[in-house]
């Protein structure tokens, strides 16, 4: 059993990206997670006077208010801004400012050039809570969510499809669970491919962990085996004026009964929430009794504990 004083605290300065983490360390915070989650009051001072400023350019429910009350839940604190950074003053006097002020800074932004800039010139941790190649504070509660539907322990040999857009969320999940062992699949139309270096990073982590990448606009290819099947909305926050567009690109490209019957008969479904019932998903599937949509939302809260506790204990 874990207990405050035994925390690992990880050698990364910042979590902007997914590598940022050790396989090691990966590995620590996914079993630090599970036991936040399972014995909760053990840690409930762990966190004692810290405080974490949360900057956030988008709305948000799940990442807002899980790290709000992470912080609560581990003895300490968060203050909390909405708008754009480094409009009204200088990006680098923002972060100068509140690394006077707090032991942490945890940033939802558009651009991941943002929360690059912030870790630049704060000298507290910064984490990264979304930016538009990255989400890994989601891949991880994404992970622990996968674990505990499949035995709690190694990855390896699990099948992960993501249907639609190779986005963010796509991306931080392809990185986190190719390293640990875990089939990747992406189904995505033409034209929304992820980012190709992303691509190259993940081609190398699975020569090392031998599990296999297929990035396809074939469905049903995508699908076929898997033990979780993933989707995202098709317009992303700052995606609006694309919506039209992006709903013809992707209409082919929805989970419905018919797509999840292709995956394993003990697959689970999952998506990132928020969700456009019968538009990616389908109401039948996001109510399906395989879906662990908010397992994962709850897993949020445990997941970023776990990282609070290593980033600033």
């Amino acid at each position: 059993m874990f207990a405050p004083h035994s925390i690992l605290k990880t050698n990364a300065s910042d979590f902007l990206k997914d590598l940022d983490l050790t396989d090691d360390e990966l590995l620590y915070l996914l079993d630090l997670a599970a036991e936040v989650k399972a014995s909760p009051a053990d840690y409930a001072r762990a966190l004692d006077g810290k405080n974490i400023a949360m900057l956030f350019e988008k709305p948000s429910l799940r990442t807002k208010l899980t790290f709000d009350l992470a912080m609560k839940q581990l003895g300490g604190g968060s203050v909390f801004l909405e708008g754009p950074i480094g409009v009204r003053e200088p990006l680098k006097d923002v972060a100068r400012n509140l690394d006077r002020w707090t032991d942490g800074l945890v940033a939802r932004v558009f651009l991941q050039s943002t929360v690059e800039g912030l870790a630049q010139w704060s000298r507290v941790p910064v984490i990264n809570a979304l930016s538009d190649l990255y989400h890994p504070c989601q891949a991880l509660a994404d992970m622990q969510t996968i674990r505990e539907h499949f035995g709690g322990g190694a990855l390896t040999g699990l099948k992960l499809a993501f249907v639609g857009d190779g986005n963010n969320v796509a991306q931080s999940l392809m990185l986190t669970g190719l390293r640990l062992g875990m089939d990747f699949a992406l189904a995505c139309p033409p034209g929304y491919l992820p980012d190709p270096e992303i691509v190259t990073q993940a081609e190398g982590l699975a020569a090392v962990t031998g599990a296999r990448l297929l990035v396809t606009h074939d469905l049903s290819a995508a699908v076929e085996g898997a033990h979780a099947v993933y989707t995202d909305v098709w317009a992303s926050m700052g995606q609006e004026q694309e919506a039209v567009e992006r709903r013809r690109a992707f209409r082919e490209y929805q989970v419905n009964d018919a797509l999840f019957v292709q995956a394993r008969p003990d697959a689970v479904f999952m998506h990132c929430l928020p969700a456009k019932r019968d538009e990616e998903v389908t109401d039948s599937v996001m109510e399906h009794a395989r879906s662990v949509v908010f397992d994962q939302a709850e897993n949020r809260l445990h997941a970023q504990k776990a990282l609070l506790l290593m980033m600033l204990s």
